[in-house]
């Protein structure tokens, strides 16, 4: 790719692009009759009144990649192939899951199972790894396509707070409630698809972890974990379907609750659980949150 870019910005594109990279602490300045000019390492984009975005440099390449197309453009040709790889072709499953780091709603993990005309299908509709997709509605309307690409050839494992929080009392540690998680998954798939060879998944743990915990039909697959597993593409269709259960479930919360409850474990995340807390007492995080994390001991010491 050239080392400078010519795209069509809407205003209000160029206004929420401005604000990303001043957040993250791009160079602001003004050149004639531009919105602004913005300079980073290797890089320098220029929104012009017109509407054109200009992206030069050594890094242009990065910038567009992983900021300008997933978190403006909500578009994501390069950063992926239309056309699968030799591996992605071959018969096998992907597992992900979404909530594992987020205090507020369920741990969600998905499996989906992949062949020749399925993973050619994925690719050419844009999937990608979900943490690249910063839009809610995308994410909605991706998952939305992988259900029928993907239709009899995948599975939705759900952990509601309640069913968490009781199954992490019994495992003790995170790393294996995520293997047993999995396992799950992979019986669920290789029930709806008995003659897939393989199963992949990003790395978070020893490997055994999950095989001890898979039953008669997951022992007989081959187990394997690699660290950014998502840039596979059944793995990549699991990362999303299980962002968007995710999703849909906080959404409910949120109604439940009658708050809006935020991602993550940040500051945004102890304001709405003192408003819970003082509103509904001690109780409420059960039915939707973690308990194990440590913003649910800190939100209790609070009122002590």
């Amino acid at each position: 790719m050239a080392n400078s870019m010519v795209y069509t910005l809407t205003a209000e594109q160029a206004a929420q692009l401005k604000d990303i990279l001043e957040r993250r602490g791009w160079e602001m300045s003004v050149v004639p009759y531009s919105i602004f000019k913005a300079s980073g390492e290797k890089v320098s984009v220029v929104a012009y009144e017109s509407g054109k975005l200009v992206v030069q440099g050594k890094n242009a390449q990065d910038f567009i990649e992983f900021t300008l197309e997933p978190e403006i453009l909500h578009t994501f040709g390069t950063l992926l192939p239309p056309e699968p790889s030799a591996e992605d072709l071959s018969p096998h499953g992907g597992i992900d899951e979404s909530g594992k780091g987020d205090f507020f709603g369920p741990l969600v993990i998905a499996g989906v199972c992949v062949d020749e005309k399925i993973a050619s299908a994925l690719r050419q509709i844009g999937v990608c790894d979900s943490k690249l997709v910063t839009s809610s509605k995308k994410i909605f309307a991706l998952a939305e396509e992988i259900r029928k690409a993907a239709e009899g050839h995948f599975n939705i494992v759900l952990l509601r707070p309640e069913t968490y929080n009781r199954l992490y009392n019994n495992i003790g540690n995170l790393n294996r409630l995520l293997a047993w998680g999995h396992a799950r998954t992979i019986e669920n798939l290789l029930d709806l698809v008995p003659d897939c060879p393989r199963m992949l998944s990003d790395k978070f743990g020893d490997e055994s972890l999950i095989r001890r915990a898979l039953m008669e039909k997951g022992r007989k697959i081959i187990l394997d974990q690699k660290v950014r597993a998502e840039s596979d593409v059944a793995v990549a269709a699991a990362s999303i379907l299980a962002r968007d259960y995710f999703l849909r479930q906080m959404n409910k919360l949120s109604e439940t609750l009658g708050v809006e409850l935020p991602r993550g474990g940040g500051p945004q995340v102890k304001i709405i659980g003192r408003q819970l807390l003082e509103k509904h007492g001690p109780g409420v995080f059960e039915s939707c949150s973690k308990l194990h994390f440590k913003t649910y001991t800190e939100l209790l010491n609070e009122t002590r």
